[in-house]
């Protein structure tokens, strides 16, 4: 599910990513997906059953609790907000290197 938007800063998107990996959103899928958000502009955050966190932020992120199976919101806004949402498909396609 993917809505798309202008805003002021630019465009506004919200896609929903399914954890794939055995383990989760753990510490390292977490480290992860820091480093994809921190390569751009776009203020990120990501919400999962009613909890919105810091798609920056490492401890945010291990805070959703996210398992296997889990589907989480990013909500991404910004100039690059795009470019941000297909590296974040593609790591959690990937299954964050796990299997």
């Amino acid at each position: 599910m993917e809505t798309s938007e202008t805003s002021p800063t630019g465009s506004k998107r919200e896609t929903e990513l399914l954890v794939q990996n055995k383990t989760g959103i753990h510490a390292r899928p977490a480290a992860m997906i820091v480093r994809v958000t921190n390569k751009y502009t776009a203020e990120i955050n990501f919400e999962k059953d009613g909890e919105e966190v810091n798609g920056k932020s490492i401890m945010g992120l291990m805070m959703l609790a996210a398992g296997r199976g889990s589907s989480i919101k990013a909500i991404v806004e910004g100039p690059d907000a795009e470019e941000m949402i297909k590296d974040l498909e593609d790591l959690f396609k990937r299954k964050f290197d796990e299997g």
